[in-house]
């Protein structure tokens, strides 16, 4: 199949005018100009008219069960009340619920844009029901939380790769979410980063989300560490940051998301930078919990990979008072009023080639190369080239074509 459109942002080099796509099965063959492809039009051509075509983008971190929970949480006073909430709104729902959550979610990214996306599995017996339900590239991470847990830290994270090894296609599609360090022991992380190295699997946790957070880690003290002393050993408290927690787990590596990472301590920046972490901002999420600004130069300045995610909808705010769906441009246009020194090009990156080297997935995903896997995605556009990145991050809708593995989840109209 050959593609032409308008304008081509292949992420991996310079946006290109009047350009085409030629694929080959499910991945890309060639990338460049419509005058140095033309003559492969013997192939089937589809004219994409005036557009631009760009990778999928890949959502590195969300929560697809929660979607249908988008506005039944208020803005809470304080993150451990929000915990509260969503603990308890969990406990009411069916696994029918938690499985009409989940598509609708699906359904939203794919509109939007979205190809590939890092989701949580907080209910596993979804899957793989659900990856067959939906054309998205769905990597799932399986929680992982010790708290009120029968079983030991070892048994959680053996069963966890146990159920998760025998899944159909499980091949690249899957890893471990230990969900955050005040939900789980020290044990339990260490065997679940000991365990996704073995199997090769990426690693992803909420860390150092909220102060809450970091007050009990770094003095023992807070609404969080008042909650869970309770319900947890606390003896980890008191010894550093959460980042230093995690350290000290050996939890810190390459295969490691690191979600939110919103407050920082003396040289955090710098140790997830050279253990090659990756951190998914989270830019509506940040705004509904008020959070303080992102330290984005900080961990910028220490070589750490910024990547972006939508997280849930049970923590995004409505707008004009219409309730929130996922959706990474929304994400960032968010980032880009709080950040208008940040080039439309960067945060683009962000929400595709960042996305995809967080996931081990570089030179796959998120661009538009030779080899790649044919993910991409069209939008309406006849403006200039020098217009084109921003013109994607402030784009308002739906997009008009997107491919997954050189298959057309959702069609182009015919031009």
């Amino acid at each position: 199949m050959l593609l032409r459109t308008r304008i081509i942002l292949p992420m991996a080099r310079p946006p290109i005018g009047d350009g085409a796509i030629l694929i080959s099965g499910s991945r890309i063959a060639a990338v460049g100009g419509w005058p140095e492809l033309a003559a492969a039009a013997g192939n089937r051509l589809v004219d994409l008219g005036e557009t631009i075509v760009l990778p999928g983008l890949v959502n590195a971190h969300c929560h697809l069960d929660y979607t249908d929970m988008a506005g039944k949480i208020p803005p809470p006073k304080n993150f451990t009340d929000w915990i509260k909430s969503i603990v308890a709104l969990k406990a009411q729902w069916s696994y029918t619920e938690f499985a009409q959550s989940w598509l609708r979610g699906a359904k939203m990214l794919l509109r939007t844009g979205t190809t590939t996306v890092a989701d949580i599995e907080t209910v596993p017996e979804l899957i793989p029901e659900m990856w067959r339900a939906t054309p998205l590239r769905v990597i799932s991470f399986r929680e992982l939380i010790s708290l009120k847990s029968r079983l030991d830290a070892r048994e959680i994270v053996e069963q966890a790769v146990r159920e998760w090894s025998v899944l159909p296609a499980a091949g690249g599609r899957v890893g471990l979410s230990p969900h955050a360090p005040y939900t789980t022991s020290a044990e339990l992380l260490q065997f679940a980063g000991r365990a996704a190295r073995e199997q090769r699997w990426p690693l992803t946790i909420h860390l150092a989300e909220s102060e809450a957070e970091f007050e009990m880690f770094m003095y023992r003290h807070g609404a969080l560490y008042e909650w869970l002393k309770g319900q947890r050993e606390m003896s980890d408290c008191g010894l550093g940051s959460p980042v230093a927690h995690l350290e000290r787990c050996d939890c810190l590596g390459k295969n490691l998301l690191a979600a939110h990472v919103n407050y920082l301590w003396r040289d955090d920046a710098t140790l997830l930078g050279r253990r090659g972490v990756s951190v998914v901002h989270c830019p509506r999420s940040h705004d509904y919990f008020r959070h303080l600004l992102f330290p984005r130069a900080e961990l910028a300045a220490a070589a750490v990979n910024i990547t972006l995610g939508t997280d849930s909808l049970a923590s995004t705010l409505k707008r004009r008072g219409r309730l929130p769906e996922l959706n990474m441009f929304e994400e960032m246009r968010v980032l880009t009023a709080v950040t208008p020194d940040l080039a439309p090009g960067d945060i683009l990156k962000m929400a595709t080639a960042n996305g995809a080297r967080a996931l081990g997935r570089q030179g796959q995903l998120g661009e538009l190369s030779p080899n790649a896997l044919a993910d991409l995605i069209v939008i309406p556009f006849a403006g200039k080239l020098s217009e084109a990145n921003e013109t994607v991050v402030q784009h308002p809708g739906d997009v008009s074509a997107s491919m997954i593995d050189g298959q057309w989840a959702i069609p182009p109209e015919p031009t």
